[in-house]
């Protein structure tokens, strides 16, 4: 029998949160297609400076500043559906037009660097579009003891929609033509829409919605979201959180090349123990979470402080590494711990969505997108610029990365304090929902 939501209505099966982990995966294939695919054709195969998809990638992230309007959207409208499907299109069709911009780069440098920028804005508005809505949906639609499994589900697949696109991609478009490159991030941006349609379709229909919807101002919402502790905290949650785990992206192989002589070969291997490690600490969440729902061992809020923790714990140890330190193993912990607080926090923005109202869940929602989003965008960059700064300061690389990770440490650390004092003071929830 399906587990029943606060108001009565079934909650979504485990088929239904795979179907919609499904439109994750394919809004996750087309992102890696324009920051990982198109960005290496840009660099490698037509000698274009490395800054100008950095730029063209956070023009992506700036988009996503406006995820609470669309939420906001989403929650005047009283559907997610129309704005997954219209957020999957746009998309889809920015994923084609990067494709496009890139291939004419090689003959018409100024114009496709126009439609590049216009392929890229649209890319961070439809990510924006059908992200903040898919999980809006899911925090209304899944029961709250699956929350925090569905949660670990949804991510991962996108990370599936990652690896996958990318192993097709790299298939296909081996011997390398511009020509090629249109035709095959166009076909797979084609196919993910297909898919994410298919897999959303029908999936709210059971939601019973008022027949009568009060239009209340943008601005007016926001500030009546903002003006929750909850929400409040736990944006700014998100984005040290966010800011921390991103900071580290960017320097982890170089640090490993440069302080312990590894090949790139070899530090890439390393980044494969991270990634796996990743993927534990999101699968244990999930389980423990979902067996031991309303008792402590899964405790949402419980797992957030452990995952930044633990986080932190791992960068101490990796500030003070030099040759000789289990390198692999310190990739893979941090690894754990990273994907224990991510998943919590995927988890806890589905419980806190509607804990003060169903009317502003896509407006709540949108808000911590948006701080995830700006905090990825500054994460990377603020990363390398601190090992350079420290780098010029000490002349030493190994001293520069340990800054840099003790920086990001303390980052974890307060995100720790944040993720404790997030729902403490917060309106009673009875049953499972205690735990947020």
């Amino acid at each position: 029998m399906a587990p029943r939501l606060a108001c009565g209505a079934p909650g979504l099966s485990w088929f239904g949160i795979f179907r919609l982990g499904l439109v994750q995966t394919a809004l996750g294939g087309v992102v890696v297609l324009c920051t990982s695919t198109i960005n290496r054709a840009m660099v490698v195969e037509l000698a274009l400076p490395a800054t100008l998809p950095g730029l063209l990638v956070a023009l992506h992230y700036a988009m996503q500043m406006l995820r609470p309007r669309m939420g906001h959207g989403s929650d005047a409208g009283g559907r997610r559906t129309p704005w997954i499907i219209g957020g999957m299109a746009v998309l889809a069709l920015g994923g084609a037009g990067a494709g496009f911009a890139t291939a004419l780069m090689e003959e018409h440098f100024a114009l496709g660097l126009i439609m590049a920028v216009s392929a890229f804005v649209m890319i961070g508005a439809g990510v924006g579009a059908a992200g903040t809505s898919l999980l809006t949906l899911l925090a209304g639609e899944v029961a709250p003891a699956r929350r925090a499994a569905a949660g670990t589900i949804v991510w991962l697949m996108m990370i599936m929609g990652f690896a996958i696109t990318a192993g097709i991609a790299g298939r296909l478009l081996d011997p390398f033509s511009p020509e090629r490159l249109f035709a095959v991030v166009g076909g797979l941006s084609a196919a993910a829409f297909v898919l994410a349609s298919l897999s959303v379709l029908g999936i709210e229909r059971h939601v019973p919605r008022p027949a009568e919807r009060r239009e209340v101002d943008f601005r007016a919402a926001l500030a009546s979201v903002w003006a929750e502790p909850a929400a409040r905290q736990f944006t700014i949650f998100v984005f040290i959180s966010m800011l921390a785990y991103s900071a580290a992206d960017l320097i982890l192989e170089p640090f490993a090349g440069e302080v312990f002589g590894l090949s790139i070969g070899q530090s890439t291997a390393l980044a494969g123990q991270q990634n796996a490690g990743t993927a534990l600490g999101m699968a244990l969440v999930g389980l423990m979470g979902s067996l031991f729902a309303g008792r402590a061992l899964g405790s949402l809020r419980g797992w957030r402080v452990v995952g930044c923790i633990a986080s932190a714990l791992m960068l101490v140890l990796l500030a003070g590494a030099r040759p000789g330190f289990p390198l692999g193993a310190g990739f893979f912990l941090l690894g754990v711990g990273n994907g224990a607080f991510a998943a919590a926090a995927i988890a806890s923005m589905m419980q806190l969505a509607g804990r003060e109202g169903e009317e502003r869940a896509g407006m709540r929602m949108g808000l911590w997108g948006a701080a995830q989003a700006i905090a990825f965008g500054l994460g990377g960059l603020a990363g390398t610029v601190l090992c350079d700064i420290g780098r010029a300061v000490t002349g030493e690389a190994s001293t520069a990365y340990s800054m840099v990770f003790i920086v990001e440490a303390l980052l974890f650390i307060a995100s720790a304090v944040l993720a404790w004092r997030i729902g403490a003071t917060a309106r009673p929830i009875i049953g499972k929902e205690a735990q947020a």
